[in-house]
């Protein structure tokens, strides 16, 4: 006697399925981030990929049309990825003590890896970015991302405030990505998070210029 399969069962397979798929494509894009973060990307093989993640190149191509799509999509998760690990502080950059404690806690994240690797982000951007449109296209919104969630907490600054007038979150925002990348490539290079902790905490010494007089005042004893 044949089983009857009703549309119902049809539908938890399929969602048993898709449930599955989807952990089997995060999985493919999470061995290779982790591979290019260390190898580049140049130097991670779809064999390499294959091997890591424990699936068929099958199941590669299945997902990825090519390298380059897989690529891309590791740019995605690493953005989400650095996203997600800062949320709560980026969710609540909108004070010094905010500011400073974003700060340190990239700071730390370079001391936990001796300072390799670099931002995962811009190491891809030095590899991709002049060979590679689109991929620069998600790294570029993958910057603008990061960097919003920068602004936005100094505009929440500006409207309780905090910053006077003439602050520019949008200007102080990028100015305070370019401290971190290029700390972040020196400290790479250097093996030493000195250089990263200058550009930030002159950062921070250039958003305190547009306190107002009370918070500046409160700033200067919390960093004497």
């Amino acid at each position: 006697m044949s089983e009857t399969v009703t549309p119902a069962a049809e539908g938890a397979g399929a969602t048993r399925r898709t449930t599955r798929g989807l952990v089997t494509r995060e999985r493919i894009v999470a061995a290779a981030a982790q591979l290019m973060f260390e190898r580049g990307v140049a130097g991670t093989s779809t064999p390499d990929v294959r091997d890591a993640a424990g699936v068929s190149s099958s199941q590669i191509y299945h997902y990825f049309a090519d390298k380059s799509a897989l690529t891309r999509a590791v740019i995605e998760f690493q953005t989400a990825r650095i996203l997600t690990g800062q949320r709560v502080l980026l969710s609540r950059l909108d004070s010094f003590e905010a500011l400073r404690d974003w700060r340190d806690a990239i700071v730390q994240i370079e001391h936990d890896l001796d300072c390799r690797g670099g931002c995962p982000l811009g190491s891809l951007t030095s590899e991709l970015a002049e060979h590679d449109p689109a991929a620069r296209s998600a790294l570029a919104e993958g910057f603008t991302l990061w960097t919003d969630a920068i602004r936005d907490g100094l505009q929440d600054m500006l409207d309780r405030g905090v910053l006077r007038d003439d602050a520019d979150p949008h200007r102080l925002s990028l100015a305070t990505m370019a401290a971190l990348q290029g700390g972040l490539i020196l400290a790479q290079a250097q093996r030493s998070t000195a250089a990263l902790e200058a550009g930030l905490d002159a950062m921070i010494e250039r958003i305190a210029f547009h306190a107002v007089a009370p918070w500046r005042q409160g700033l200067r004893r919390d960093l004497s």
